[in-house]
C-alpha cells in the first residue's frame, strides 16, 4: 500500500491546480483505477490528450522499443522518429516545414514569434499588431496569455506584450473594423476549447482568411485541441474548409507523452534561422517515436470515420439526458469535441462533481459548459456506461 496520500499535494506542490480527492494509479482504454480500486469512466481523455486512451498497447510498445535505444541527443543533431514524423505531418497537411516543442504553449509561442519575425523581415518593424478573440485561450507562456482573450489568464503578470487586439469572437463587422496593414497576424481556435467549445462559422472564418490576404496579414489556427482527429477530420481547417499559414498541434499528437509542433510553409519558415529560436527538448526521440506511432493509428479514413460515428451515438445520449432533465441550453462542437452549455450555469460544478462522485470523469469550459473529450477510440460499451453513470449524476443534481 503506497504512502502517498492526497494531502501530499497540499503540502508539497504548488496549489495552481485543484486536483480530485482521490488518486488513480492505472488507466487501460477510457477506464481508470484510484488507490482503492474504485474505477471511473474517462470521458476526459486527460484534456483530449489520451488521444487512443490509456496505455494503448501498440502506443506502449512504441515507447518501450524507443526507450532501449535513444532517450535524448540535443538538436545539435536529428534523429529518425523526429524525422519521421516531420515527414508524415507535412505529406498530411498543408505545411512544408514543421518546429517540435513540448506543448501546447510552446507551439504557440513558436507560432506567434515567427509570425512577427516573418513580418518583420518582409515588411519592416511598422507592421506587429496581432488580432485574438475574446473568451480564446493559446497557453500560458507570457506572449500566449496576452493574445488569449480571458483576462482572468493575464492580469497582475505586466507589463505585458503589446500590439495585441482582442475582438468578439464569429463577429465579422468588429474584425473589420481592426484588420488593417499593420496587422500582422491573427490567431484563432476554430473551435474555442476552453472558453466554451465555441464553434467557429465557416463564413466567418472564410471571410477571415480573405482579410488577411488582401492585408498582407498571417492566418495561424491554433489546433492544439481542434486537431489530429478530434473532430473527425486530421486536423479541423479540413472540416472548415479554409487553410491556414501556421497550424498549431499537441495534445492527441502525442497520445499522452508531451510534445507539440508548428506548422507551416517553405515562404515563412525561412524567417527561423539557427538561433532564433529553439528548444532543448523539443522533437525528443522519445516523444516523436510515440507521435509517429499515434499518427499511424489516428489518420486512417477508418479511424476518423469512426470518431465521426461515436460522436453521433455521443449526441444521441446527449439528446436523451437532455429530454429527461431539461437542463442543458445547448450541446455544440464538432466530432469528439463536444460542449453541453447548463440552463442553471450555478449547477456546473454540482454537475461535475456529481458524475465523479458516480465514476463518470468529465471536464468543464468557460463559466456553464460540461466539456466531453474523451478518447477517440472509446468503445460503445464505455460510452454506453459512462453515460448510464451521467444520468445516475444528473438525477442527483436536478432530482428526477
Amino acid at each position: 500500500m503506497s504512502n502517498i496520500t492526497r494531502a501530499d499535494f497540499d503540502r508539497y506542490e504548488m496549489g495552481v491546480y485543484n486536483p480530485a480527492p482521490f488518486i488513480p494509479v492505472k488507466g487501460k482504454g477510457s477506464k481508470f483505477w484510484d488507490q482503492d480500486g474504485n474505477e471511473y469512466i474517462d470521458f476526459a481523455a486527460g484534456i483530449a490528450v489520451c488521444a487512443l486512451g490509456h496505455c494503448h498497447p501498440e502506443i506502449v510498445k512504441a515507447l518501450q522499443e524507443q526507450s532501449e535505444k535513444l532517450w535524448h541527443i540535443s538538436n545539435y543533431m536529428c534523429t529518425e522518429p523526429a524525422l519521421k514524423l516531420a515527414k508524415y505531418l507535412v505529406e498530411s497537411t498543408f505545411a512544408d516545414k514543421v518546429f517540435f516543442a513540448n506543448s501546447g504553449g510552446e507551439a504557440n509561442e513558436a507560432a506567434l514569434k515567427i509570425a512577427r519575425r516573418y513580418a518583420f523581415n518582409k515588411y519592416g518593424a511598422d507592421k506587429d499588431i496581432i488580432i485574438s478573440f475574446e473568451n480564446s485561450f493559446h497557453g500560458r507562456t507570457l506572449f500566449d496569455v496576452t493574445v488569449g482573450g480571458q483576462a482572468k489568464y493575464r492580469d497582475g503578470f505586466g507589463p505585458l506584450p503589446g500590439n495585441i487586439v482582442h475582438v468578439p469572437f464569429n463577429d465579422l463587422e468588429a474584425f473589420k473594423q481592426v484588420i488593417n496593414d499593420k496587422v500582422c497576424a491573427v490567431m484563432i481556435e476554430p473551435i474555442q476549447g476552453e472558453g466554451g467549445i465555441i464553434p467557429a462559422d465557416k463564413e466567418f472564418l472564410q471571410e477571415v482568411r480573405n482579410l488577411c490576404n488582401q492585408h498582407n496579414a498571417l492566418l495561424i489556427y491554433d489546433e492544439v485541441q481542434t486537431g489530429f482527429g478530434r473532430v473527425g477530420k486530421f486536423f479541423a481547417y479540413e472540416y472548415y474548409n479554409v487553410v491556414p499559414d501556421i497550424l498549431t498541434s499537441a495534445k492527441g499528437l502525442g497520445a499522452g507523452i508531451a510534445i507539440g509542433a508548428m506548422l507551416t510553409t517553405n515562404e515563412i519558415a525561412e524567417s527561423f534561422k539557427p538561433g532564433v529560436h529553439g528548444t532543448t527538448f523539443g522533437g525528443n526521440p522519445l516523444a516523436t517515436a510515440v507521435a509517429c506511432k499515434s499518427y499511424e493509428l489516428v489518420n486512417q479514413p477508418e479511424f476518423l470515420k469512426g470518431v465521426e460515428e461515436k460522436a453521433k451515438l455521443f449526441n444521441e445520449k446527449y439528446q436523451a439526458l437532455n429530454n429527461k432533465y431539461n437542463c442543458f441550453k445547448e450541446i455544440r462542437g464538432a466530432g469528439l469535441l463536444i460542449g453541453a452549455q447548463l440552463k442553471d450555469e450555478s449547477k456546473l460544478k454540482e454537475v461535475t462533481s456529481a458524475c465523479l462522485k458516480h465514476g463518470l470523469f468529465l471536464l468543464t469550459a468557460g463559466h456553464d459548459v460540461v466539456r466531453t473529450v474523451p478518447a477517440l477510440n472509446i468503445t460503445n460499451e464505455e460510452i454506453e456506461a459512462g453515460f448510464a453513470k451521467y444520468d445516475e449524476a444528473l438525477a442527483e443534481v436536478f432530482g428526477k
